[in-house]
């Protein structure tokens, strides 16, 4: 288990000074797929690299399985280094070696013997799906290749967790769902805890079980995938949940009101709602959007309705009464 307690990572320069994360306070189940997203500049990549004291925090703590990581000399850090890899963006493969050099290079590092690392190496090369690779170089590999074999190197020394820092970033849409499904597929076999960093929503949506949305460095909301992306109660929440937003008044907001209605399965999502409004209330409502997307196995939807004010009540009783649905006024579009 991860536990984040009170973290704040402050960087300095001069009479600079900028704070990167404040006050964050996380809990990662051992076996998660745990998701944490946000814009650019939100303090993802700061706190990834807290975890394994690659940044030290200004203030708080960062517990593996109740240890300290913070109060740990050196030696015990690069222990614990072996227990939670990474992989990054970029790959950070060492081009002037074989694949499976660069799988073995974490275990020489660790003293495993020869024998036994090339053996392990070509486990691993197998478990990502590139045993005809192991002689290759980086440079003749795709890009989705190299994150294989970056994977592959990440588990060499048979972590608890593992880090995965825009990991699908620089991949095209394909790719990146064969990468998403492998860690899903890793994460199963194996049991290894991920931490997937990502500003993209389709990814946490893809892969995660919880998920934790960071914004100026603070933790806007967490929980369920399912239960944050269904109904996102921050406002940082709502720009990644409902993003491209209409930026004008599209109705008069002295004669208008808009209710954002989410549906919270398979059922509600068929449900003709502006037609049972006008049929059972005879409140006339507009369609300003309405989308519908896959999220753990469960169809969800939104929709963004106009009504009249006069009429609002009646709506808001109405369509609160039917399951699985959540319904809010929404006073200030999200931009």
């Amino acid at each position: 288990m991860i536990e984040i307690r009170h973290l704040c990572k402050t960087f300095s320069s001069g009479e600079d000074r900028v704070d990167a994360l404040n006050d964050i306070n996380l809990t990662i189940a051992d076996g998660d797929i745990y998701g944490i997203i946000g814009m650019s500049g939100a303090g993802k990549s700061t706190l990834v690299r807290c975890i394994n004291m690659l940044e030290r925090p200004t203030s708080g703590q960062v517990l593996l399985d109740g240890r300290n990581l913070g109060a740990l000399d050196q030696a015990a850090l690069r222990q614990v280094r072996r227990e939670v890899t990474m992989i990054f963006q970029q790959f950070n493969l060492l081009m002037q070696r074989t694949c499976l050099q660069n799988v073995c290079f974490p275990m020489e590092l660790a003293g495993v013997k020869k024998a036994d690392a090339r053996r392990r190496a070509t486990e691993l090369l197998e478990l990502v799906g590139l045993p005809d690779k192991a002689g290759a170089y980086p440079a003749q590999l795709s890009g989705g290749q190299q994150q294989r074999v970056a994977i592959a190197r990440a588990l060499a020394t048979d972590p608890k967790v593992l880090l995965c820092d825009e990991a699908t970033s620089a991949l095209d849409p394909n790719t990146t769902a064969q990468i998403l499904g492998l860690i899903r597929e890793i994460n199963a076999k194996l049991g290894i805890t991920a931490v997937v960093i990502t500003h993209q929503m389709s990814v946490v949506k893809e892969i995660c079980r919880h998920v934790a949305i960071l914004d100026h460095g603070t933790v806007a909301e967490e929980g369920l995938v399912s239960a944050v992306f269904a109904a996102p109660k921050s406002e940082a929440g709502r720009r990644l949940v409902f993003p491209g937003r209409v930026d004008e008044q599209v109705s008069d907001p002295r004669d208008q009101s808009q209710l954002r209605i989410i549906f919270r399965d398979s059922r509600t999502t068929s449900i003709p709602l502006v037609a049972w409004l006008a049929r059972e209330q005879n409140v006339m409502a507009s369609v300003i959007s309405a989308t519908t997307q896959p999220i753990d196995g469960e169809t969800y939807g939104g929709m963004l309705l106009s009504v009249n004010r006069g009429e609002l009540a009646a709506a808001l009783d109405f369509l609160n009464a039917i399951p699985n649905l959540t319904v809010e006024e929404v006073t200030d579009l999200v931009r």
